[in-house]
């Protein structure tokens, strides 16, 4: 009886305690210092081609491939400034039948659909720059998906370049979806830049 007595008494002292609701607090993002979107030409004598790279931005030559070379030694990283803490992956290969382009083309397709299980929605977006033969597709993926960006590049007879947005981090799509915007605003502009050697 007397710890019954106590209980109901710290109930009603502890109850008495405010008039205030509560309210849940909003939604936070980590604050991220996005680097002036300044742009640099990109051209180097082991690739055929050139386009607008962020200044802030480091190219990064891959020397090796699951501890072998590089199908071809254009193959690199454009690794983007450290505040947004991510890369964009390209592997180059040069095309000379029309069923290399098809074999390229239908592995960027395979390597994207590799992410269908986390995607909720995968958006192809068709690019075509008829005046200077840059045709291509950009796969905009939604949901926690590892990557939530890819596109190739292509004159269809001599030229397949694909790229691959990865982030280092733990993939919460919420939380990266504003530093993913600004990502692909680098990427279309490397786009609208493109051009081949």
């Amino acid at each position: 009886m007397r710890y019954c007595l106590l209980l109901v008494s710290a109930l009603i002292l502890f109850s008495c305690g405010s008039d205030e609701i509560p309210i849940p607090k909003p939604r936070s993002y980590p604050r991220v210092m996005y680097p002036v979107q300044e742009y640099e030409n990109f051209t180097a004598d082991y690739c055929p081609f050139s386009f607008d790279k962020p200044v802030s931005a480091t190219i990064n030559k891959e020397e090796t491939y699951f501890e072998d070379t590089p199908p071809h030694e254009c193959w690199f990283d454009v690794r983007l400034d450290e505040a947004l803490n991510g890369s964009i992956h390209f592997s180059y290969y040069p095309i000379s039948t029309y069923s290399d382009f098809e074999a390229y083309r239908d592995q960027a397709f395979k390597l994207t659909s590799k992410h269908i299980e986390r995607a909720s929605n995968i958006e192809e977006v068709v690019i075509s720059r008829s005046e200077v033969d840059v045709h291509g597709i950009a796969f905009d993926v939604s949901g926690p998906a590892a990557s939530p960006f890819q596109f190739y590049l292509t004159d269809s007879t001599s030229h397949f370049l694909r790229g691959a947005l990865y982030f280092d981090a733990k993939v919460n799509p919420d939380s990266i979806a504003p530093v993913v915007a600004y990502a692909k605003e680098d990427i279309f502009r490397l786009v609208e830049s493109f051009e081949w050697k």
